[in-house]
């Protein structure tokens, strides 16, 4: 019987879209037929580089030139290719919340495995829809801060808190303003629906993150769980003045009134 960790580490270094796809949904289907052992591994490697660095042209979040008029096929297609690169970043942060955290309950790896899952069809959703408007993956420069966030959590309780349960969060937030524009403009009634269903899908992926989260909070001896300090620690100011809190979102995917509170800056 094969390894489950290993197996997943081998979906995580494809450094082609196509390849990763591929075995992610042969691994995926052997996960589900229960083909594989859950022994740990020896060792777990910490990525030097994400799995696309030889797909897209990777530079720093501050040098990505703004082209969102969304009045303009331009803006709408550089839109696509964002958020597509959200998604397929999010595939790999699936996985390596499988691959880097072993020991734990089947339901946590059956939880991420599905995420993945999710992740992989919104890819081939998004990247559909750009044929549309005449782009393909890789051809605009992307950065790598969500790659970089993964690497600096190597432990459940700061991974889960950054990345799901604040990245994916924000998600949340961007991706119900970005609707709100969408619906004001013209003949983009197939991006809205694709977006409305992205959006429903990561309130999911959000809530996992929070169980885990949570979880791994009450399994730690002698800890304050606070979830601001936590985040703070690893991603210094990191809760800024946000006036678009999807609230409804946040408190279906766990966030506490109290959190919210705290978001919207009225505690």
């Amino acid at each position: 019987m094969n390894n489950f960790f290993l197996a997943i580490k081998d979906v995580l270094v494809q450094e082609t879209v196509q390849s990763k796809i591929n075995l992610f949904k042969t691994t995926y289907e052997n996960f589900l037929n229960n083909k594989y052992n859950f022994d740990s591994t020896s060792t777990i490697e910490v990525f030097e580089k994400p799995s696309y660095h030889k797909i897209c042209t990777i530079v720093k979040a501050n040098q990505i030139k703004a082209k969102r008029n969304l009045h303009e096929q331009s803006g709408i297609a550089a839109l696509l290719h964002s958020v597509a690169h959200i998604e397929y970043s999010a595939i790999d942060l699936a996985l390596d919340a499988c691959y880097r955290f072993q020991n734990l309950p089947k339901e946590y790896y059956i939880d991420w495995m599905e995420v993945a899952s999710d992740e992989v069809r919104h890819f081939e959703l998004i990247t559909n829809l750009m044929q549309k408007y005449n782009i393909s993956y890789g051809e605009l420069e992307v950065h790598q801060g969500l790659f970089d966030a993964s690497m600096k959590t190597l432990e459940l309780i700061p991974r889960m808190a950054l990345i799901p349960r604040y990245m994916e969060a924000n998600g949340l937030d961007s991706n119900a303003l970005i609707i709100s524009k969408l619906k004001q403009l013209k003949n983009r009634d197939d991006i809205i629906k694709l977006f409305e269903l992205i959006l429903e899908e990561e309130i999911d992926h959000v809530r996992k993150g929070d169980i885990w989260y949570k979880y791994a909070c009450a399994n730690t001896k002698n800890f304050t769980c606070n979830y601001f300090d936590i985040v703070n620690k690893v991603h210094p100011n990191s809760f800024k003045s946000n006036k678009n809190i999807n609230i409804d979102a946040r408190l279906k995917a766990g966030f506490t009134q109290e959190e919210i509170l705290i978001l919207t800056n009225q505690k």
